[in-house]
């Protein structure tokens, strides 16, 4: 079994993170429903430019005005990239959406494209002008370090990644329940074993809802006893038999085990 990447200073516990001014519907990303527009407002397209082109790669977060939280296999450091937030429709211009190019990205030192499954799958985008912030942007809030979840607290995906397995990327954000499957449950033999560290947490596993290819690097959105969401996971890699193979949920870096890490490349850099 070949996991899949699913690519194809201020933190955000910042006053007034994690609240979006349009309250997301949360009642299908592959089985996902298209999300209310602007209501995951931290949710950022990672893009890059091909032939003239800007084409959407990948997710991520906005945790402070101009810092972006993404996945670590996103970047190839002979693409040129720009972040795009305010977005809903990515094939339809929209009033409030905006594009910056970064500034500069970091991505984990212990990050190992070759061993997926070795973790730190964390990059940080320092972007070259702060956003505006408002009701179509927003910033996520990050849980506290080493904040677990419990077996089936209710999460959701968010992304613009393929529909199905081999299908086409979403043109409207998409959002899907994905409850978590805490690491007892996800390093079962007949779920994804060892493969799974505890950097990581897993989401979903049901066999009909899963991330797919672009979904990566963005969040796993949960909301806390507080009524705040916050962003648990970064989208990683999901199995090689496909997005939504049943008991092998997509897998996510786990924010709440790189605090120190997030802290450190903001205040440095």
């Amino acid at each position: 079994m070949i996991p899949i990447v699913l690519a194809s200073v201020l933190i955000a516990s910042a006053l007034g993170c994690g609240t979006p001014t349009i309250e997301p519907l949360t009642s299908r990303v592959v089985n996902g429903e298209d999300a209310i527009p602007h209501s995951w407002p931290w949710q950022i397209s990672l893009q890059y430019e091909r032939d003239g082109e800007w084409r959407h790669t990948c997710g991520g977060s906005l945790v402070a005005a101009n810092w972006v939280m993404t996945a670590a296999h996103c970047i190839n450091t002979k693409l040129s990239y720009r972040v795009v937030v305010g977005k809903h429709n990515l094939v339809e211009a929209e009033a409030g959406a905006q594009a910056i190019v970064p500034e500069k990205i970091i991505v984990h030192r212990q990050w190992n494209p070759i061993l997926v499954a070795l973790g730190n799958d964390i990059a940080m985008v320092k972007l070259s002008e702060p956003v505006t912030l408002g009701d179509h942007v927003h910033l996520a809030c990050i849980p506290s370090a080493e904040s677990l979840l419990p077996n089936q607290y209710p999460c959701y995906i968010t992304g613009w990644g393929r529909l199905y397995t081999g299908g086409p990327i979403a043109d409207k954000l998409q959002q899907a329940l994905m409850p978590v499957a805490d690491h007892e449950t996800c390093t079962q033999n007949d779920w994804w074993g060892v493969a799974i560290r505890r950097s990581m947490v897993c989401a979903g596993g049901d066999g009909v809802v899963g991330g797919c290819n672009g979904d990566s690097g963005g969040p796993l959105n949960c909301k806390n006893a507080d009524g705040t969401w916050e962003v648990h996971g970064i989208a990683s890699f999901v199995s090689g038999l496909g997005c939504n193979f049943i008991r092998k949920p997509t897998v996510f870096t786990r924010v709440s085990a790189f605090n120190e890490w997030i802290d450190e490349v903001m205040m440095n850099n």
